[in-house]
């Protein structure tokens, strides 16, 4: 993917300077950083992060560039064209993790059953023809960015616990998210899996149909935020200082996003109205508020405390691609996950 490619400006200054995008960034005052995210609401702590100055106090000069689809995040983290990302696991981020380039610091999403989190679309013409369950996906086509994606792991998930055949699901790979949204849209395929952000307004559209929740079969640790093995290594206090911004921010993400009553209902909180402003300018930015602020509200899907990485899960997410050849069978998640910045859940 093009936008994989570089991160501009930091790659092209640290070039410039003969050293890596983070080594060039430590070296001199204002600690630039590079981050890596997706436009989603999942990606709101970072965004918080830089808008409210949690990184600006830590003397973290941060930039944050967009991406179309997981897997090349993940890259950008390995080649040095950005220092920090957030985003889902795949099995190209394990093998990557596997061959020293990466490691997993802490948390980004976690499927849970108290919260809305990723849905399961069937396209209209799908749903007319029958697909209004999930134990109907059999035979049915699948949309998703590539093979060994977080889509590829909640598809063959949900297949497995609802009692159907993966291998009769005919997978899609379309390369990027907004592929998969114009390809389920005009019925080129016939199901995906999506965040709620999107989820809800396709189906609120009248452009698609939910007809099932990923958290119902697969409660597990979406994604995680993610540094290189040469940072943690050679850079440990700017990562320190990464990490304390990121956890600021995914505290207001909690308290502004994921607030509940007594009765579990989510509500509004003091501070809903300030975070829903920060993430708009990342998130539906081209909507006005009115349309934007409940787009984002229905995208905000549980984050842990603090950022803790569900450690037990991540290690179950890294065989089921070894079972199915995408992950190369000596990956050890033991040697990639370092949970000394942020300890892990149960720690």
């Amino acid at each position: 993917m093009a936008g994989a490619a570089k991160v501009a400006r930091g790659s092209v200054l640290a070039l410039a300077m003969g050293a890596t995008a983070f080594g060039a960034m430590a070296a001199h005052a204002g600690e630039k950083v590079n981050i890596a995210a997706l436009a989603f609401v999942s990606s709101s702590p970072l965004f918080i992060a830089k808008e409210k100055g949690y990184l600006a106090d830590e003397g973290l000069d941060a930039e944050i560039s967009i991406f179309q689809s997981a897997q090349p995040v993940a890259v950008a983290i390995a080649s040095g064209d950005a220092d920090f990302g957030v985003t889902a696991f795949t099995g190209g981020f394990f093998n990557l993790a596997a061959k020293g380039a990466l490691k997993v610091i802490g948390a980004q999403l976690h499927e849970d059953a108290a919260y809305d989190g990723s849905a399961i679309l069937a396209s209209n013409a799908a749903f007319d023809a029958g697909l209004t369950s999930v134990d109907k996906l059999g035979g049915h086509s699948f949309a998703l960015s590539q093979v060994g994606s977080s889509f590829h792991y909640m598809i063959g998930n949900v297949a497995e616990k609802a009692g159907i055949d993966p291998d009769s699901i005919s997978l899609k790979p379309l390369q990027s998210v907004p592929n998969m949204i114009g390809a389920l849209k005009s019925g080129q395929v016939d199901s995906m899996i999506i965040v709620p952000h999107i989820a809800k307004p396709l189906a609120n559209a009248g452009a698609a149909h939910i007809i099932g929740w990923v958290k119902d079969y697969v409660p597990y640790q979406v994604g995680g935020l993610f540094t290189s093995s040469e940072n943690v290594a050679e850079h440990r206090d700017t990562v320190a200082k990464f990490v304390r911004a990121y956890q600021k921010g995914v505290a207001d993400y909690r308290a502004a996003l994921l607030a509940t009553d007594a009765d579990g209902k989510l509500v509004e909180s003091d501070t809903t109205q300030e975070i829903l402003q920060i993430v708009h300018k990342y998130v539906y930015a081209n909507d006005p508020a009115e349309k934007a602020y409940p787009k984002i509200r229905n995208g905000a899907m549980f984050m842990t405390e603090d950022a803790k990485l569900d450690v037990e899960d991540v290690k179950a997410q890294v065989k089921w691609y070894q079972d199915r050849g995408y992950v190369s069978a000596d990956a050890d998640p033991d040697t990639f996950i370092d949970t000394s910045f942020i300890p892990a859940l149960g720690q």
